[in-house]
Order: structure tokens, then C-alpha cells, then sequence
């Protein structure tokens, strides 16, 4: 073993017992210690791995990104991944995409997206940012998800695309969806963000869409930090996203081409008006921005997605536990509901409390974080209704009163991996307290 092993072994050794001293044990004092909707889970080996990449010194994209993507293309079960500095930028590139003139059919400033008015602010933000309308429909109280009902009812004769966003990681009713733009020739966009490892009718969300997202956001199934990818199975789409994600430039290359370039004459391109060749690596044919992920996030993403089977088992039980504790709180609350064909990884547990509960969401909400449990509201509940969104362009299905409902009495609770028994029987022994305070008054 050459001297510069031999030194990198030690560090490996440092770093895990690293771990163990300022990671590994975190005891849980109930009322005391924070319970978090989300977090990253992770052991040594990250460390380990992120460490390695850095004694490396690959700061951009490099050998352990490329192989993250492969990994990623193979477990959603299509043919491209490309991975980007965040699952909103991924979502803007899949969006941007869709609008390079390189495509035989590519959208036009003032075509239509149609869209759930209930979610995420960064699924409706890039269809602004890149001139388009969004048109909303309602979401399903339950679901969370848009209505596949009131899709034929948002079409116009502008409508060009779909972008469907998987809430929580409860799978939109994909058939429909799928069959509405076939019928119309419209484009899918699967925003998976909040869905890795979910399947609908036996296939991983993500494999649907003309393009999809996710994120490795910390919250997330798996984490890098920062971080997201786009999926395709086109391959001009996937050429496209790569150029928008890399400052809109036409080369391909992987780190380890050729000075020729994988095309074999880098040197050798036109541009109109010059005389001379030009450098493929600086040909740029699409107005594009720089989103690349590093290879240190790549090298945690590498151990993360061994690891997403246990992560998807885990968020399954402890949702399945949180649903059959609330049970019998349905005169005040509205409990998830999921397809007959969706096995869904869960995010969250989202709770809506009914209308005529003897409580608000307000206090349910006051009651556990006095009680160091973390909650979050459902993502903008009604979009329309956000500072930021108020005065777009847009069209809606109706008056959206089931968005109306999300904003006003909609929230989330964790079911991550980091709720080990003693956690989650705090948090359901915190809520059974309210309730039985509820029911004796």
C-alpha cells in the first residue's frame, strides 16, 4: 500500500470514530428534545465518502456524479438522470426545456400549463419565469393531489402541457392524467420532488412524465444537502436539460473525454459569419444557466440510495402507525387518502382538522410545537392567494375551495426515518392528549 493510501485509510478511520463521538448518540428526552418533521439520516460511511471525494479535490461534476446518475436512471427506471444543485432547479430546467426551439413542438410565450393550485410555490414558479400561463385546478381533499376530473374542464385550445406534482409522496392518479395527454398531444412534467421510491401501478413515480423531478433536499427520501435531478427517457430532452444546466453550451463531454471531445472534433465546429472552426465547448445553443451538482454531494448521494429501500420501509411503518392512531379522531380531522393503485413512500402525514371541529388548526398546531413537535403547513395551500402569485397571469377551474381548505386548516407531521418508537410514541400519545382534552369539555 503506497504512502498516500496508507494516509487515506487513517482519515477513514478518524472519520468514523469522528461519528461515533459527535453524531452517533442522541438520546431522546420527551418534551425536551426536538422532534423534526424531516432530516437527513446518515452514518460513517457519508462522512467517510464526502471526505474521499474531497481528498480527491473533484469540486464540480466528476466520476461520482456520473455514477450517481447512473444509479438514479436505473432505480426510477428510465433512460437519463442529470443531476442539478436543487429539485427546484430541477423543476426549472425540465420546464425550460420544453421550450427550446430544438424541439419539433416546443412551447410558445403564452401557452398553457395546466397545474394544481395547491403546492409548492417552485412547481408553479418556473411556468411563470418561463412565459408561460399556468391554468389551476383544484386539488382532492384527502389526496392533496390535482383533480383529474376538472382536466378536460382547464383545456383551451393554448393548453400544451401537464405538470403534476406527487403531494407528500402520495401519487397522483397517473391513468387519467396519461390518457388526457395523449388525447390532447400534450407534454407531462412530473414533479417527484417529495416522491422517491413511490410507485403507481407497479412503476416509480418519475418514469411517467416526458421529464420529471426530485430533490435530495435534507428533508427528502435521500439527501446530498442541496441538490436534485431531472429524468427523461427522450433522448433530445435530455440533451436539452444538460445544455440548460450547463450555461447553455452544446458539448456533452464527460470528464474524462478525449482533448478531441467524445464527437471527436471539438475543434472542428461552425459557427454562421465565421470563417474559422470553433470550440465545441464553447458552442452554446440554448439560454442556459449553471445548476451542476459537486462530486462531494455525489459521493453521499452514491451511499444514500443503497440506503432507499430501508428509508421507504421505514417512512411506510411509521405512516401506518400515525394513520391508525388518528382513526379514531375522524369527527375532527380529514386523514389521508391514496389510489387503490398507489403504494406511496411517504414525506409526510398531512392532517386537514374539519370545519367543525371544536378546535383550529391554529391549536392543534400550538398544542405540539409547545411540546417540541415540529410541524409545517401544506406547502402555499391556495397559490392564488400568495404575495408572490396574486397579480400572475393565470387561468382557474372554479373558485379552488379545496385549496382554500389547505391554506385555512391543512398541516404536516413527519414520518421520517428518524422517528424511532420512542419518538413516535410521544407524538401519538401528544395528540391522543388533545384529543381526550377535546372530547371532555
Amino acid at each position: 500500500m503506497s504512502s498516500d493510501q496508507e494516509l487515506r485509510a487513517q482519515i477513514h478511520q478518524l472519520v468514523a470514530e469522528y461519528y461515533q463521538e459527535a453524531h452517533a448518540h442522541r438520546p431522546f428526552v420527551p418534551g425536551q428534545t426536538r422532534v423534526p418533521y424531516g432530516g437527513r439520516i446518515f452514518d460513517a460511511n457519508e462522512l467517510i465518502a464526502a471526505v474521499d471525494a474531497c481528498l480527491d479535490f473533484w469540486l464540480t461534476v466528476g466520476p461520482r456524479t456520473e455514477a450517481f446518475e447512473k444509479r438514479l436512471a436505473e432505480t426510477i427506471g428510465v433512460r437519463s438522470a442529470l443531476t442539478v444543485n436543487s429539485g427546484s432547479s430541477a423543476n426549472l430546467i425540465a420546464m425550460a426545456a420544453l421550450r427550446s426551439n430544438r424541439l419539433e413542438r416546443p412551447l410558445q410565450p403564452g401557452d398553457e400549463v395546466i397545474t394544481s393550485a395547491m403546492g409548492f410555490s417552485t412547481t408553479v414558479a418556473p411556468i411563470v419565469q418561463n412565459g408561460l400561463v399556468p391554468v389551476f385546478i383544484d386539488c382532492e381533499l384527502g389526496t392533496y393531489n390535482l383533480d383529474t376530473a376538472q382536466l378536460e374542464a382547464a383545456r383551451s385550445d393554448r393548453t400544451r402541457a401537464v405538470f403534476v406534482a406527487h403531494t407528500l409522496g402520495n401519487p397522483v392518479d397517473m391513468e387519467p392524467v396519461m390518457e388526457f395527454a395523449r388525447k390532447h398531444e400534450l407534454y407531462i412534467i412530473e414533479d417527484a420532488c417529495d416522491a422517491l421510491g413511490t410507485t403507481y401501478d407497479g412503476r416509480m413515480v418519475g418514469s411517467f412524465g416526458d421529464l420529471s423531478t426530485v430533490s435530495f433536499y435534507p428533508a427528502h427520501h435521500i439527501t446530498t444537502g442541496e441538490g436534485g435531478a431531472v429524468f427523461t427517457n427522450d433522448p433530445l430532452l435530455a440533451r436539452i436539460a444538460h445544455s440548460l444546466r450547463d450555461w447553455g453550451r452544446d458539448c456533452w463531454c464527460s470528464h474524462d473525454s478525449p482533448r478531441g471531445g467524445a464527437c471527436g472534433k471539438r475543434f472542428e465546429w461552425t459557427i454562421p459569419g465565421l470563417d474559422e472552426p470553433y470550440d465545441h465547448r464553447y458552442l452554446f445553443v440554448e439560454i442556459g444557466y449553471n445548476m451542476k451538482m459537486t462530486d462531494v454531494q455525489a459521493a453521499i448521494g452514491l451511499i444514500q440510495i443503497d440506503r432507499l429501500p430501508a428509508f421507504v420501509a421505514a417512512r411506510k411503518a411509521n405512516f401506518q402507525r400515525m394513520y391508525d392512531a388518528l382513526r379514531p379522531y375522524e369527527d375532527y380531522l380529514i386523514l389521508p387518502a391514496w389510489n387503490d393503485r398507489a403504494d406511496p413512500a411517504w414525506f409526510a402525514f398531512p392532517i386537514t382538522v374539519r370545519s367543525g371541529a371544536p378546535f383550529t388548526r391554529r391549536d392543534l398546531n400550538g398544542w405540539l410545537e409547545e411540546r417540541n413537535i415540529e410541524t409545517r403547513l401544506l406547502f402555499g395551500g391556495n397559490i392564488v392567494r400568495q404575495p408572490g402569485y396574486r397579480d400572475i397571469g393565470y387561468r382557474a377551474v372554479g373558485d379552488l375551495p379545496h385549496s382554500d381548505t389547505v391554506l385555512r386548516s391543512s398541516f404536516f407531521i413527519g414520518v421520517y426515518p428518524g422517528l424511532d418508537d420512542a419518538r413516535m410514541d410521544y407524538v401519538i400519545h401528544t395528540l391522543e392528549t388533545f384529543f381526550a382534552q377535546q372530547r371532555s369539555v
